[in-house]
Order: C-alpha cells, then sequence, then structure tokens
C-alpha cells in the first residue's frame, strides 16, 4: 500500500503525537510513584512503564474482543428479525398516514 505524501504527513503527526502523550504520561507515573530518577534509572523506568502499558492494553483488546464476539450472534438474529421480509400471508394492519393539513 503506498500512501502520498500528504497521508504520510498525516501519519507522523499522529505518531508524534502520540509519542509525546505517552512521554506525559510516563512523566506523569515517575511524579506520582515519588521517585527521582536520572540517567539510566529513567530510562529503565520508562521502558518498564511502557512494555506493562502494552501488556494492559493487549489485555483490554482482547477482553473486548471477547465480549464482542459474545454479543453478535444476537446482534446478527435481532437484526434478520428487524429486516427480514414479511411473509405474503401475513397482511399488514397499517394503513398509510393521512395528511394533517387542511386542503385549501
Amino acid at each position: 500500500m503506498q500512501m502520498g505524501p500528504e497521508e504520510r504527513k498525516v501519519m507522523r503527526e499522529r505518531e508524534k503525537a502520540y509519542r509525546e502523550r505517552v512521554k506525559g504520561e510516563v512523566d506523569s507515573a515517575l511524579h506520582d510513584s515519588g521517585l527521582h530518577l536520572e540517567g539510566e534509572k529513567r530510562q529503565q523506568f520508562e521502558q518498564r512503564y511502557l512494555q506493562e502499558r502494552r501488556r494492559i492494553e493487549y489485555e483490554l483488546r482482547q477482553q473486548t474482543e471477547a465480549k464482542r464476539q459474545e454479543k453478535l450472534p444476537a446482534l446478527r438474529e435481532r437484526l434478520k428479525k428487524e429486516f427480514q421480509e414479511p411473509s405474503p400471508s401475513v397482511t399488514s394492519t397499517s394503513a398509510p398516514a393521512a395528511s394533517s393539513s387542511p386542503k385549501k
């Protein structure tokens, strides 16, 4: 799949925004922990935080997908009933709506 220059630019901007947001979250997590880390220890903290965050996000996606799969059969059946053509032997009891505006 080839992306045009504008699409690549948008993707780079999204990636940059994502990295900035995650960096802010890492900084916030470090601040909230009360730790004062520098250099290599800070990098290790950042790596560990991101690793655990990815694991949590993966688990949440798995849970969401499992719930979706549980609910899809009922959704399909409901839509099937809703959009199923009425059988020819059943007559409709609804009459066309009459216009409520007075005739002039």
